[in-house]
């Protein structure tokens, strides 16, 4: 690929990038109160507490409650974090077109690197991946990938991806029913989207794309363990490794 391109693309990461966070707070809204006390029971305040989750999961009835610009739980997007992810955004999409090249399936997997900055900082901000960027990463990935095969007769690489996808969800399925699992199953559904295109890719990125998330986020946890930064129960997200992951197999030869 050209520098120019390869420049090109660089762009047009970066300004995915900047427009990852504001496009993540349209997922984020803080959940409404809690229920009110048992009859008879005596009325104790409670401190207010501020947590958040993806828009259209209010409980029946409940109050709207608008979200505060400084709220714990999704970020201000101030102008250091729109560089930081811009910049993540510009990595991301160089090291795309750098591993695949021409690859006329090149602007499939740019289209789910985008989608997948904003996932990755909406599960950040509330251990959510909501199921229409989910969705929408996967009518991408499938529409994308099932027109490159028609259009090139690389129908072997298309069953590959579908094999790909069910041998994710399949494996990470079996991860979610373990006892004392964490992953959840919106983990479950986006582990299957990022199976199409390693599919697509073939064996070896596959495998790479099943082990390196769980070893990336293993690595995470260890290291904010030793650091006292989280405890042992503290939850934490799954999807930027899984993303991470995906991105990091893509780019073996």
């Amino acid at each position: 690929m050209s520098t120019g391109l390869l420049t090109c693309v660089a762009l047009l990461g970066a300004l995915a990038g900047l427009a990852a966070p504001r496009a993540a707070r349209h997922f984020v809204a803080p959940v409404p109160p809690a229920a009110p006390y048992a009859s008879g029971a005596p009325h104790v305040p409670a401190a207010p507490v501020r947590r958040y989750a993806p828009v259209g999961r209010y409980a029946p009835g409940a109050p709207h409650l608008p979200a505060e610009p400084h709220a714990p739980g999704m970020p201000q997007v101030s102008v250091g974090r729109q560089v930081s992810v811009a910049m993540a955004g510009a990595v991301v999409f160089s090291g795309l077109a750098m591993g695949l090249g021409a690859d006329p399936v090149l602007p499939v997997f740019l289209v789910l690197a985008a989608v997948g900055l904003v996932l990755a900082l909406v599960d950040l901000a509330c251990l959510r991946l909501p199921d229409p960027l989910v969705g929408t990463a996967a009518l991408v990935v499938a529409v994308g990938l099932t027109g490159a095969a028609l259009t090139s007769g690389s129908h072997g690489r298309l069953l590959g991806a579908v094999g790909g996808a069910a041998l994710c969800f399949g494996c990470h399925v079996v991860l979610a029913l373990l006892p004392g699992s964490r992953l959840g199953f919106g983990d479950v559904k986006l582990a299957a989207v990022l199976g199409l295109p390693l599919g697509w890719l073939g064996g070896s990125p596959l495998l790479f794309g099943l082990f390196l998330p769980h070893l990336l986020h293993g690595v995470v946890v260890l290291a904010l363990l030793v650091a006292g930064r989280i405890r042992r129960s503290t939850p934490l997200p799954l999807g930027p490794a899984l993303l991470a992951g995906a991105w990091l197999a893509t780019l073996t030869p």
